[in-house]
């Protein structure tokens, strides 16, 4: 009996760049390996979507649909390139319109690509039905997915055999037109032994002519363990990456499956020497790339907070530029409970990044203290039903908090209702811009909205991390900057301590403290809450970029009007007024960066 043929994607170019480099990579820079590649005989590649559509315009400068042209070209005409979209997502972390779902699909099939994998992070079947139905009618091969990942350890109610095969069945119920099944763990935390049953059972559900796949991540160390179980299930392909970017957050290498399989009746039916050959080309093409060693290490703790590889570097690269990648043990330690009290949904975009912003801000200003945009937005029911519902305490913050209430609208009826959202939306901000009119030009707006017109105005930045530039920071905590709630008397107050300075709620006060009897000078405010000369200090909360200014020296302002929002870790932050008052004087720029503790504006409150 011969060996049975396992197909493989090759991911290298999108998960792969995504899982190492943030998805920050230059087309020109790659384009040699996948020719390489493609003459060593791999015929599918993972060529874009996902996180690498807004990165090209974001942080390489480049235009996605170039490079999906590029890749085309040099990939040859047979070959079958895949992307990767998130459902009514589509390629970005907020939920579209209709018509940009639809859009999305067109301009795919225009630009080179033959089929797209669908998922949807909370396995909502109403976000997979309508994205899939443009898929097929585009004339792309629909790979529709389910998401795995591992609960913390203690967790229970869903993401077992029993919830894959009940959403499955949902799927086939809603007759939605597919031509694979893929069964996704973002984050390489499934058992080995739920992989086994869960593909075990989809097998029995699928027709033995549907190709049925397994996806997974190296990051807890138990990729190989998985894939042989899933073939051994009766998976048909899997996804394989080429180093510098397989293992660690990335998908195992395909020398290392194919040495897994000899001996048995499996085979990848390549050719090992040239892929080692393309190996060595690719390793010079990205030689110019930081490499951050947490992309090339197994994290064994990874299932009790769990972190897509494809989100674990970009976040972390996004926590050194902004000097605080020594909080990163802290934040993932506090993902276990964003995620138990979050309803369950997969880890993996745009979820991934909810629960990774929430944790961010549990530890940057105090546990549920304030609720992250998107995380909160989930929760109330804005991105689809989650596996589980949420806790009832986190729903109520994040209804007040945000403003919003619980709905059991779908996202596409909410969006389809947004006049924000939309082509006609992204039209005017097209004509706003005096910027041509193109179908590219209007899905770019819709998905990049500032950013994009900024692409396409010429004035987009380069965010590229270059070995030559980055140089590892100690991890250890910034001694000269604190932020604490003390509590006097019943009585909350905000403390923040920068180089001998304190801020109480909003007053500035120099501080000395020595050995020996105190002075009164030591403790003698430098100003007071009613020197309105010299105003309340308003300062950064966290390190960020300042992506827009709300008010001008001189304009009246009322407590808790925004000011400054601040952008970090793909999330804008509010900087509010602390009074009621004037604002004195603005000590930023748009497209600053600022740290920790920095001062953004004086307010000079009412008297």
């Amino acid at each position: 009996m011969g060996r049975k043929r396992i197909r493989f994607m090759c991911t290298a170019f999108r998960d792969g760049f995504q899982s190492v480099y943030g998805a920050r990579v230059r087309t020109n820079d790659f384009l040699p390996a996948v020719r390489a590649a493609a003459e060593a005989g791999i015929d599918w590649f993972e060529a874009g979507g996902g996180a690498r559509f807004q990165a090209l315009y974001f942080y390489c400068n480049e235009d996605a649909f170039n490079m999906m042209d590029a890749f085309r070209e040099a990939a040859g005409p047979d070959a079958d390139l895949q992307t990767l979209a998130r459902g009514v997502n589509v390629v970005g972390l907020e939920s579209q319109s209709s018509d940009v779902i639809d859009l999305h699909a067109k301009l795919f099939a225009r630009h080179g690509i033959t089929s797209i994998r669908n998922f949807d992070a909370l396995n909502d079947v109403d976000n997979l039905d309508y994205s899939g139905r443009c898929i097929h009618n585009h004339g792309l091969r629909h790979q529709i997915s389910i998401s795995m990942m591992e609960l913390p350890p203690g967790s229970k109610g869903a993401h077992d055999p029993d919830f894959y095969e009940m959403v499955l069945r949902r799927i086939l119920d809603a007759d939605i037109p597919f031509d694979s099944v893929c069964f996704k763990d973002a984050s390489g935390t499934s058992t080995p032994a739920k992989v086994h049953e869960t593909i075990k059972r989809a097998r029995a559900m699928l027709p033995s002519e549907t190709n049925l796949h397994f996806h997974t991540h190296e990051t807890a160390g138990i990729s190989i363990a998985c894939y042989l179980a899933a073939i051994e299930a009766g998976a048909d392909s899997v996804d394989l990456s080429l180093s510098p970017v397989s293992g660690g957050t990335c998908q195992p290498d395909v020398v290392t499956l194919w040495h897994a399989l000899r001996g048995k009746p499996y085979d990848l039916g390549v050719d090992i020497d040239k892929i080692l050959e393309t190996e060595e080309i690719f390793r010079d093409c990205m030689s110019a790339y930081f490499l951050p060693p947490e992309a090339t290490s197994v994290e064994p703790t990874l299932p009790f907070s769990p972190m897509p590889g494809g989100a674990l570097t970009a976040n972390t690269q996004m926590l050194r530029d902004n000097g605080i990648m020594h909080k990163y043990p802290e934040i993932i330690a506090a993902m276990g409970e964003v995620v138990r009290r979050g309803g369950f949904g997969t880890s993996v975009t745009p979820v991934s990044q909810f629960y990774f912003q929430q944790a961010f801000n549990n530890v940057m200003f105090g546990p549920w203290t304030r609720i992250a945009d998107g995380f909160g937005k989930m929760v109330l029911g804005y991105f689809g039903r989650t596996p589980v519902p949420p806790d009832p305490e986190v729903v109520r913050l994040a209804a007040s908090q945000l403003n919003l209430e619980p709905t059991d609208q779908t996202p596409r009826e909410l969006n389809d209702a947004d006049p924000s959202k939309g082509l006609e939306a992204a039209r005017k901000r097209l004509q706003a811009a005096h910027i041509a009119e193109t179908e590219e030009n209007l899905f770019i707006a819709a998905t990049c909205k500032e950013k994009g017109i900024a692409f396409l105005n010429g004035r987009a930045k380069l965010g590229i991390r270059w070995k030559k530039d980055m140089q590892e920071q100690p991890a250890t905590a910034n001694r000269d900057f604190g932020r604490y709630q003390v509590r006097i008397n019943g009585t909350a107050h905000d403390v923040t301590v920068q180089k001998g300075r304190f801020t109480v709620d909003g007053v500035e006060f120099d501080v000395s403290v020595a050995d020996g009897p105190s002075r009164s000078s030591d403790t003698e405010p430098r100003r007071s809450a009613g020197d309105s000369s010299s105003g309340l200090a308003v300062s950064a909360p966290m390190p960020g970029t300042v992506v827009r200014v709300d008010a001008k020296v001189g304009d009246s302002v009322v407590k808790d009007q925004p000011l400054v929002v601040l952008e970090a870790m793909k999330m804008e932050v509010e900087v509010r007024s602390p009074a009621a008052g004037r604002l004195a004087g603005l000590a930023v720029d748009l497209g600053g960066q600022v740290a920790e503790g920095d001062e953004l504006a004086r307010v000079e409150p009412m008297q």
